[in-house]
């Protein structure tokens, strides 16, 4: 048996001498990059430090005019928050507001104001000036305690009053200081985020080797490449998801420590209210054989004439005080989950079976939306090697990283509830039923193939319907190998054939039945059933919803601003004279997604290649998943209204088509300049691609900023704080975050 340093030896032989170059030259700059971030951390991000040192500072508490309790600190309350401070005669570069840290963590809105030799009074905004902004103080976050402010001058007098309905009271504040000295504060989640930015501008630079390396022609490097980005995506995934910790559900000695037992290394507990339980108690009900939630409706409930209309509901709980659950669909006397089935059989009936315990959504939410990153990387590769020959694997990253980033599943991630579950799962199920069937085309394994992917593509059905538009990409991707070559009339292509449709009649069938059980319909999931802002037995489909619904999920502009981070919910406006179902949205994809621009292109981009083939499945699947993707926007926008998540529905069919778009042009440039040639008048010209090396950057950096963008707008989106997410549940946490980013203030 070799020894360590025999297996040391031998691993230095075989791959780190034949590729030492490689290496060294990667380490140099991995090296250089590191410093550059690190000189980025120290000199800029804290720059407070440095300009701060010269600074005299002013301890005000002897004037704070507020009794001095035993341990040393104020108390502030409603009806004393305002400390004044006059006759100061003094520059005043910023302000130290030092709350103890060991009372009850919160966010402290302050207004500060001032009186300087441009001011001799106290100003504020006007309807042609801004005044000095509320500013936010966390008691927890040391950096927030410190505020830089702008003066004309001597100041003289200073205000500082508390404001905000929501602070609680008292207030416990040690000092007060001006011009104190900023400390230093390294931020690792600032220097690795930098520190990977600088990464990804080395590795996708105009001269980097991932654009010579091609796929097909360099198997195992490219799959390397691949293999890393998913881990580096997966990574990202996950942070984001339990940064919203009050959305996860489980708990350890260390994360969500509030809800830890005390005994287990994990534990799970419930989050999201009575309706968001949905999926936890139907598969209780499972486990006794029933269909429906166990909770009986309030008697007033089920007296009703109409249940379904939420005024009446609203005021039938106000007279009797019995509150019902909302969001679940109320059917004959019982609450039914009109949700789909099968992720409740996934993970709820397995996990409650084993543990008696209800399983986290969230975890449910990170699996779904892993297994779509790693399926829309096998599917794009499988594009990739087998269709188009030319693809570099700087190619493929630039297209792969915007289509799993900016499809919405961060979104679902932000908000990772039983509402994004169903969605997820979807997606995960369609890219890998994708996968397969692509796979089966050249697969010795058809039959497999066909039914792994057919059995993808039909559980749709029982997680988000709308998916199901996607089967018709089989039409594009088999019609001329069955239709065309009458593969199908041989007992080969019927077995092949079999054995795609064969999944589809049993998960359906399957579906019906549980239809046909709860709702007494083999075609009705219950949706209209539901207890919900509208009554959805009665909404119907009007064309005057269409419009707004076009704008707003593919053309509405982003709504930005100059604060982190940057986007806030868009407006919106109707002309619809009837109910609008509106949450909050951030723009239409098409504005705030400059990589679906390539779009635009499409309809030269499709005649180029079919000038080039003698088959149109590539057109075909083009055109497929375009449609579906609009028709699904319209559907969701008729039957259920405008929100964010449901852009998951229809994004990832958009990107789907830019990839397929980018690839065909990638197909048709040349790697080197185009030679002058001398071509006899009487010969026909050989085909010859459309452009050399500098159109081929130039696509390149194009392509590459638009994905940029994408992305970027993709992640600032979900750190935006919102009602029910982290930044409402913990202000004072998501200050510290702000901190990190807003490192001038």
């Amino acid at each position: 048996m070799p020894t360590i340093g025999e297996n040391i030896a031998y691993f230095f032989r075989r791959i780190i001498a034949p590729h030492g170059r490689v290496i060294a030259h990667i380490a140099k700059w991995v090296g250089i990059l590191t410093c550059i971030a690190l000189a980025l951390e120290v000199l800029v991000f804290n720059f407070n430090y440095f300009a701060s040192a010269g600074y005299q500072p002013i301890n005000l508490k002897s004037r704070i005019q507020l009794t001095e309790t035993a341990d040393e600190t104020f108390r502030l309350t409603a009806a004393s928050r305002v400390l004044e401070f006059t006759n100061l005669n003094t520059e005043i570069h910023n302000i130290y507001i030092d709350f103890a840290s060991w009372q009850p963590a919160q966010n402290v809105p302050a207004k500060i104001q001032f009186t300087d030799t441009a001011h001799v009074t106290y100003f504020d905004s006007t309807e042609y000036t801004v005044g000095v902004p509320v500013v936010d103080i966390a008691t927890n976050s040391l950096q927030s305690k410190y505020v830089n402010i702008s003066t004309n001058g001597l100041v003289d007098n200073l205000r500082i009053e508390i404001v905000g309905e929501d602070v609680q009271y008292p207030l416990r504040l040690y000092t007060v200081v001006l011009n104190a000295h900023h400390p230093f504060i390294f931020s690792g989640v600032r220097f690795c985020i930098v520190l990977g930015v600088l990464l990804l501008g080395f590795l996708f630079r105009p001269k980097s080797a991932v654009y010579r390396l091609r796929i097909v022609e360099h198997p195992k490097r490219a799959k390397a490449g691949i293999i890393a980005a998913n881990v580096v995506e997966c990574a990202i995934i996950a942070a984001l998801l339990f940064y919203g910790s009050n959305m996860v559900g489980i708990a350890t000695a260390g994360y969500n420590q509030g809800e830890w037992d005390g005994r287990s290394l994990v534990n799970t507990y419930e989050v999201g209210g009575d309706n968001a339980q949905q999926y936890a108690e139907l598969a209780k009900s499972f486990t006794q054989g029933k269909l429906y939630l166990e909770e009986e409706p309030p008697q007033w409930l089920q007296e009703m004439n109409d249940p379904y209309d939420k005024g009446a509901r609203d005021e039938a709980q106000k007279e009797t005080g019995d509150p019902y659950l909302f969001d679940v669909a109320y059917y004959e006397g019982h609450y039914y989950v009109y949700f789909g089935v099968v992720p409740a059989l996934l993970f709820y009936l397995p996990f409650y079976a084993i543990t008696g315990q209800s399983f986290p959504t969230a975890i449910g939410v990170l699996v779904a939306v892993l297994a779509f990153v790693l399926g829309c990387s096998a599917m794009l590769d499988r594009f990739a090697r087998y269709h188009f020959k030319r693809v570099s694997l700087g190619v493929y990253l630039m297209v792969q990283v915007p289509f799993v980033f900016c499809c919405g599943v961060l979104y679902l991630v932000k908000f990772p509830t039983f509402y994004s579950l169903p969605i997820a799962c979807a997606m995960a199920f369609s890219v890998w039923g994708l996968y397969f069937w692509m796979r089966a085309r050249s697969s010795t394994r058809r039959c497999l193939c066909f039914a792994l992917g057919s059995l993808c593509m039909a559980l749709v059905a029982g997680c988000r319907p709308q998916f199901l538009l996607l089967s018709f990409l089989a039409i594009p991707l088999f019609w001329r190998t069955y239709i065309t070559k009458r593969r199908i009339l041989t007992p080969a292509g019927m077995r092949e054939m079999a054995c795609l449709v064969a999944p589809y009649i049993v998960v359906a069938a399957g579906i019906m039945w549980y239809n046909y059980a709860r709702f007494g319909s083999f075609t009705d999931f219950g949706a209209n059933y539901n207890l919900t802002m509208n009554d959805m037995t009665k909404r119907g489909w009007v064309v005057g919803r269409l419009a707004p619904a076009i704008f707003s999920y593919f053309l509405q502009p982003p709504n930005v601003c100059g604060v982190f981070p940057f986007i806030q919910p868009a407006d919106f406006a109707t002309t619809y004279m009837g109910q609008t179902i509106k949450e909050a949205t951030f723009g239409g994809v098409l504005a705030c997604l400059p990589v679906l621009w390539v779009l635009f292109f499409a309809v030269p981009v499709v005649r180029l290649r079919n000038s080039q083939r003698f088959t149109n499945t590539i057109t075909g699947v083009i055109v497929t998943l375009l449609v579906s993707a609009v028709v699904i926007a319209l559907v969701d926008a008729q039957m259920a209204g405008i929100l964010q998540r449901y852009y998951a529905d229809f994004s990832f069919m958009l990107l789907a088509a830019v990839v397929l778009l980018v690839f065909i042009v990638n197909e048709n440039l040349a790697d080197d300049p185009l030679p002058t040639r001398v071509v006899p008048l009487d010969a026909t010209p050989a085909p010859r691609p459309l452009a050399g090396l500098r159109a081929r950057r130039t696509l390149t950096m194009v392509l590459l900023a638009l994905a940029a963008l994408s992305v970027t707008y993709s992640l600032l989106l979900c750190f935006v704080p919102e009602t029910g997410w982290y930044s409402d549940m913990y202000p004072w946490a998501y200050q510290e975050l702000l901190e990190t980013f807003l490192f001038w203030t």
